[in-house]
């Protein structure tokens, strides 16, 4: 009876106990925490409420304090911050999944192939691709437009090259668009050619002169739109980001957005930078900063010059593979200039596209010439890929360089003979984390594959996934992982004004966290490509 007795008020207490902890809406315990606080901690355990992170701790920790209904046994595996691509095309991502898919092909020939199996499957009155790149073909000089011409003489083919900065399209798109040879557009170059059997407009357009093929291109549907932004966010959460920062989107696509997350129908987290057109940063200056949890709009993406695969990039000296030739400015000097003053007195911060020593000097002095006396104000250079070795000391300024590592491995194979002995100031991110103290990491996707641990690999080890070059691409500028971490992470919060509420595990934080198959800051360095992100949750919530 005494033990009867005994039992009872055994199961009493622990009932008891139980019935003090706080309830909450989950629990992970027994995983392996990167928590990316200031010490670079970790925890075995954490506890989710109403979204975002209540405690962090040993699984003794949190278990002695909270319960909860749903409780998740990590078994061991690695869980980091959800991850934060700092400079993607987020939309763009999710159109060209409504195109011609180029990404990957080694030749012309394939290209057109490719063209044409879309269009026999899927016939259309206007023609769209993307991904060329003929850096990866055994011909690497630019396409003509001959045969799309003889393929496709009644419709218009826009195909977009990888980076963005190039199109080749046929003589009916030309034609629409009203180019001929008198056609003349400052900050690009259309393409004229008098050999091999070829003579006059080839159909290359780079960079400005895009604009006019851009005006006679049908719009997409409010459903194909939304059908994007869906298919976009779908790709971002199978790879673990729960942040995007999509560089250069209009009002209209904005407002889109705005809708479909308030009516939780979106719920990836997106900062986003205004298109630079006066209409839509006007408004958007006028307006103020637009916050809410999912939504961040207080930037101002400008374009300084094109890229350096398609010889767009702005260089103080000409390109060593192209005498005479030093790429051009898309945005005037004087254009920047202008609009850092009008943007110097908004509460919106400017993110400047740029590539070559030329356009990066240029956006570095107009930044410093307007933000002289001020603090915080967090201005980025998106890229900052090629700079004369004495400009480097100019992010000192307060200026966060936001970098793609997958470009340098993407473009080594080319980049010294466009560049020369001026690849030391190239992809310098090393150098860059030292001059600014951090570095905001990010894709440029669709122009680089979705996946950050493509990013992460590309920053730490500076190769390919075969291994090359078996000694890394200049090592000396690579991360260390903890640094790579933060630069998807922490660092990248804080570049959008967002290190309070996410880029950490941390309490009163977004519980936004990732997954993994593989712990990435210990695995061979061999086996990051292939980490999958197991499960990714916003807000607490799977996704």
């Amino acid at each position: 009876m005494k033990k009867l007795i005994l039992l009872l008020l055994l199961f009493v207490v622990i009932s008891g106990c139980e019935h003090f902890k706080e309830k909450v809406d989950l629990i992970i315990v027994n995983a392996n925490v990167y928590l990316v606080d200031e010490n670079f901690g970790k925890a075995q355990a954490f506890a989710v409420h109403d979204g975002k992170f209540l405690a962090v701790g040993t699984n003794d920790e949190i278990r002695d304090i909270y319960t909860s209904d749903q409780l998740i046994d990590a078994d061991g595996r690695t869980i980091t911050p959800g991850l934060i691509d700092a400079h993607c095309h987020f939309y763009g991502l999710g159109l060209n999944q409504q195109v011609v898919d180029l990404v990957g092909t080694t030749s012309f020939d394939e290209v057109l192939q490719k063209v044409r199996a879309f269009h026999n499957a899927n016939p259309k009155s206007f023609l769209r691709g993307r991904g060329w790149d003929q850096n990866d073909w055994e011909e690497k000089e630019f396409p003509t437009k001959a045969e799309l011409d003889t393929i496709f003489p009644d419709i218009p083919v826009v195909l977009e090259r990888v980076d963005g900065h190039a199109y080749l399209v046929n003589q009916k798109a030309l034609d629409m668009a009203g180019i001929d040879w008198s056609t003349k557009v400052d900050g690009g170059e259309i393409q004229k050619k008098w050999k091999d059997g070829f003579s006059g407009i080839t159909g290359v357009l780079i960079d400005n002169p895009m604009l006019l093929i851009d005006s006679i291109m049908p719009l997409p549907t409010k459903q194909e739109k939304i059908k994007a932004l869906k298919d976009a966010e779908r790709i971002c959460l199978n790879h673990g980001l729960t942040t995007v920062n999509d560089a250069g989107i209009d009002r209209e696509t904005i407002e889109l957005i705005d809708s479909l997350q308030q009516a939780g129908d979106l719920s990836i987290r997106i900062y986003a930078m205004v298109s630079n057109n006066k209409e839509d940063v006007d408004y958007f200056i006028n307006k103020g900063p637009v916050k809410t949890d999912l939504l961040n709009v207080r930037s101002v993406k400008v374009y300084g010059d094109g890229a350096l695969g398609s010889r767009g990039a702005a260089l103080k000296q000409p390109y060593s593979d192209l005498p005479a030739h030093y790429g051009a400015m898309v945005t005037s000097v004087e254009e920047l200039n202008r609009l850092a003053n009008k943007l110097a007195i908004s509460e919106y911060q400017m993110n400047t596209h740029a590539i070559g020593d030329s356009a990066n000097i240029a956006v570095l002095r107009a930044y410093k010439k307007v933000l002289e006396g001020t603090t915080d104000r967090r201005w980025k250079i998106e890229h900052a890929q090629v700079l004369e070795t004495t400009d480097f000391d100019l992010f000192k300024e307060g200026i966060i360089p936001s970098v793609q590592p997958t470009h340098a491995t993407s473009d080594m194979y080319w980049v010294e003979d466009r560049l020369d002995d001026r690849v030391k100031g190239a992809y310098a991110y090393k150098t860059l984390l030292n001059k600014a103290g951090m570095v905001a990491l990010g894709t440029d996707f669709p122009v680089e594959d979705v996946s950050p641990f493509l990013t992460f690999y590309a920053a730490v080890g500076r190769r390919d996934t075969s291994g090359y070059p078996e000694d890394g691409f200049h090592m000396e500028e690579a991360l260390t992982r903890e640094e790579a971490l933060k630069g998807m992470t922490i660092w990248a919060a804080y570049s959008n004004f967002e290190e309070n509420e996410k880029g950490s595990i941390e309490p009163g934080k977004f519980a936004d966290f990732v997954i993994y198959s593989e712990d990435l800051m210990t695995a061979p360095l061999e086996n990051i490509p292939n980490i999958r992100a197991e499960q990714t949750f916003v807000n607490g919530i799977v996704r």
